[in-house]
């Protein structure tokens, strides 16, 4: 490896991890997954507000015909017609000795008179008019970044607090993605107070970027390969080699106690007649986005190829810290699978406004098809629609 190369893995290794998402409200007394009372909302200081859109809210597109890019390139970030309330509740996972799971809670609110700001409102009215609203999971800093596009479009969004990269491989591997399903589980059965009919849970997606974009594609249905794993540690082949990086989380800490980590996971960890570990998903998630992802070395060929859910993949053509999204595509089970290419940004494209305003259009088309049954807007992050756009590339990217 180069000095600049090394260099330049080493600074984003530092901007990764020094960025942190915010801290959850402080944790309740246990909530038992059945017959639980309501979960009251934790008061939280009303934040500072960001930038707000003067744009009119218009209709939520469902139309048969689909707006023509050359007038409006990206016509779904156009808002829809709800403004977004935000709560927040604290939970225990009692399964996992009371593990705090800090959750956030955006949701369809009516719009005062008057305001146009998209900036999610605590303790906003709820909107029944549409409700109840399908359902986008995910960490609370993912949600910080897309909530409130898709809210206006009439989704719900439940995200983990707390949830946030980590430098190597440990247990956040399978703590993240079981705090995320231990939410789904607890708004299903236990509707947050004053929010009862608003979620639609049993009509779930779950998106993610970089480390959440791991969480989402092990919602996928994909399953860990601890036989893979450990041979890739001892005796990595060349497709293996290819795409480490200093920066992937999946490195061999664990293989050298492999029976201690198994037995932290808990039942997930439970092998099939194939030897491979339970997937971490559920019936209810019915989509998944995962973005700027990894995870060849951990589900590895046949860990992907249990995935049977519908995924669709956002790869930057220049991310040289997680570069196996098309590996990953390539092998994916799941039979409707999508991958778009952004053509030249690298891995930090997320604090890019337009990459992300971007990746928001497509979620609201993917989870629109998907999860609301708008079959118009599978049209938005089809071939037809990215061949419109020269700096995106419909599948891997092949250069010029």
């Amino acid at each position: 490896m180069s000095c600049t190369k090394f260099f330049q893995t080493l600074i984003c290794l530092y901007l990764l991890i020094t960025i942190s998402t915010a801290c959850s409200p402080a944790a309740t007394p246990t909530i038992e997954p059945t017959s639980p009372p309501p979960l009251a909302a934790t008061p939280q200081p009303t934040p500072t507000p960001g930038p707000t859109s003067t744009a009119q809210p218009s209709a939520t597109l469902t139309s048969t015909q689909p707006l023509s890019p050359d007038s409006n390139p990206f016509p779904l970030l156009e808002p829809g017609p709800y403004m977004s309330g935000r709560r927040s509740y604290s939970l225990q996972d009692a399964s996992r000795g009371n593990r705090p799971v800090g959750i956030t809670v955006y949701y369809p609110a009516i719009r005062p008179p008057g305001s146009s700001s998209r900036f999610p409102k605590l303790d906003a009215q709820p909107d029944l008019s549409g409700a109840p609203y399908p359902l986008i999971l995910s960490s609370t800093k993912m949600a910080a970044d897309l909530a409130p596009y898709l809210i206006s479009h009439g989704f719900t969004w439940v995200s983990v607090n707390k949830l946030d990269t980590y430098a190597h491989m440990e247990e956040q591997m399978y703590e993240q993605p079981l705090d995320i399903l231990f939410a789904l589980d607890q708004v299903a059965v236990n509707p947050p107070e004053g929010l009862e009919g608003m979620i639609d849970a049993e009509h779930a997606g779950t998106i993610g970027y970089s480390f959440d974009g791991y969480n989402s594609l092990a919602m996928s249905g994909a399953r860990i390969d601890p036989e893979f794993y450990q041979v890739q540690c001892t005796r990595p082949d060349a497709t293996t080699e290819a795409i480490q990086t200093a920066m992937s989380s999946f490195n061999c800490g664990p293989a050298d106690n492999w029976d201690e980590f198994s037995t932290s996971a808990g039942e997930i960890s439970t092998p099939g007649d194939d030897g491979l570990w339970q997937p971490m998903t559920e019936a209810r998630i019915s989509a998944v986005m995962p973005l700027a992802g990894e995870g060849w070395w951990l589900f590895g060929e046949r860990g992907l190829a249990s995935a049977d859910k519908p995924t669709l993949i956002i790869v930057a053509t220049n991310d040289q810290l997680y570069n196996e999204n098309v590996l990953i595509y390539n092998h994916l089970g799941s039979p409707d699978k999508t991958l778009i290419s952004f053509i030249g940004p690298g891995h930090m494209m997320i604090y890019n406004e337009e990459y992300k305003a971007r990746m928001a259009h497509f979620a609201v088309a993917f989870f629109g098809y998907h999860l609301q049954g708008h079959e118009d807007l599978a049209w938005y992050y089809s071939e037809d629609f990215i061949s419109k756009h020269e700096d995106l590339a419909w599948g891997e990217y092949y250069g010029e």
